[in-house]
């Protein structure tokens, strides 16, 4: 095995000790939320799709071969009520959540169809979005105010990305 000659030793020392260094004084640390991710995984047969907001998480979850939108609460780990959210006749496929948990952003597949949905949590509406000019949507993305959304677009073969400015 080659020896470097001293130059690049005492650099790579240098590299090296400053690494070490800087993970030693680093009081941040990465942990699971153990009590909320088993509870998480008790709640559903798999979970993908997370969108997080302040303090709320919306999944796409699986319980008994059935997807479904879930949206919890982080500050006490329970799913919050979504009348009118999930259709029986619906299946979804992505989601983005406002900053304030209030909007959800949703593409769903129903009668052959797939659609670009906005849910408003406070009033239990789901108001289709009508796609300009008219395209397949894939995935979807609220910025933190929920009044602007940015969404995967098919059209003619061909991916896009469409922004929409909502009210």
């Amino acid at each position: 095995m080659r020896s470097l000659p001293p130059g690049p030793r005492v650099v790579a020392g240098l590299i090296t000790a400053t690494a070490f260094t800087l993970a030693g004084c680093s009081s941040d640390e990465i942990r699971p939320m153990n009590a909320l991710n088993g509870s998480l995984e008790r709640s559903s047969d798999a979970r993908r799709d997370p969108s997080m907001a302040q303090g709320w998480l919306a999944t796409l979850a699986s319980k008994n071969g059935r997807e479904r939108i879930e949206l919890i609460d982080l500050r006490n780990g329970m799913p919050v009520p979504t009348p009118g959210l999930n259709r029986a006749d619906a299946q979804p496929v992505s989601i983005s959540l406002s900053g304030d948990g209030e909007r959800l952003a949703v593409v769903q597949q129903r009668d052959g169809r797939t659609e670009l949905m906005l849910y408003r949590r406070s009033v239990g509406s789901l108001q289709r979005l009508e796609i300009v000019p008219a395209g397949v949507p894939r995935q979807v993305s609220l910025d933190g105010s929920g009044r602007m959304l940015a969404v995967q677009v098919s059209r003619s073969g061909r991916w896009g990305v469409d922004l929409i400015r909502l009210p």
